[in-house]
């Protein structure tokens, strides 16, 4: 019953994704990977996006950047290692066959106790509303697991500035505020191929993991978040609530790496 009611309360969420990942596949912008459909979509003009990003005054003086490890943020990730001289991409310990300069050579896993302060997030999205930084991923929460887990480290605060790179297509007017969970991301700037949004969203940045929203069957997927419920359960002598329970999709290969990715945090 509690997986039916997740499902019924993430349905508009999927119509959003849907129209967006099919505008994309008609109006012939969306690049490989291809189908675009149930992934971070890759889009003609991503590294004219990126550049746009590149000459803001909040990239150009971030010290700390987290890059997603998606297709569209290739040239962020590029200009991340070129332009500034410290970066982090989710883990620092996955080659990125489309990256030479990627996280394996440059990088280095982090701990859940390494203190480090990060600037600058740079987060994939599938939709976002300009007028209210509201955004959606692709729906395995792996951004906001990663949000959370920053947090926990203290790396970064509500005033850590959130951006996402997307193309036009996926600018939306329609998600709903009071259907947002607690847990979602919001953004504050987004960069198309033709333009610079500022949001100046209001809608609240999450303070954590919420472990209540979290499916045991996503917790047995990612090694280091047992390890983090364990050590807090362990020094609070609290035992943390638990997700209802969910069917994951089948992973794929781009799913693979975040896992991993996370798993190497």
């Amino acid at each position: 019953m509690a997986s039916s009611t997740a499902a019924e309360a993430g349905a508009w969420k999927w119509a959003i994704r849907k129209r967006v990942w099919d505008a994309l596949e008609a109006d012939g912008v969306a690049r490989a990977p291809r189908p675009a459909h149930h992934r971070i979509p890759n889009f003609d003009g991503a590294a004219a996006a990126a550049d746009l990003l590149g000459r803001l005054e909040v990239f150009l003086n971030a010290q700390c950047v987290k890059v997603n490890p998606d297709s569209p943020q290739k040239q962020v990730r590029f200009l991340t290692l070129s332009v500034l001289d410290s970066q982090m991409i989710p883990t620092g310990c996955i080659p990125e066959a489309s990256t030479p300069a990627g996280a394996a050579k440059y990088g280095r896993p982090l701990g859940l106790d390494e203190k480090i302060k990060v600037d600058l997030i740079v987060i994939g999205s599938v939709a976002v509303d300009p007028n209210s930084g509201a955004r959606l991923g692709k729906g395995e929460g792996f951004a906001e697991l990663e949000y959370g887990m920053l947090r926990y480290m203290g790396a970064i605060d509500d005033s850590t500035i959130i951006v996402t790179t997307v193309h036009d297509t996926q600018l939306v007017d329609d998600i709903p505020l009071e259907k947002l969970q607690v847990h979602d991301v919001p953004v504050d700037i987004i960069c198309t191929p033709t333009q610079v949004i500022f949001t100046n969203t209001t809608t609240p940045k999450p303070q954590g993991i919420y472990w209540e929203k979290l499916s045991p069957e996503k917790l047995s997927q990612i090694r280091v978040l047992r390890e983090l419920k364990a050590r807090i359960e362990h020094e609070t002598g609290t035992k943390l609530p638990c997700g209802p329970s969910v069917k994951l999709p089948q992973p794929q290969a781009s799913k693979e790496e975040e896992l991993e990715e996370l798993n190497c945090l």
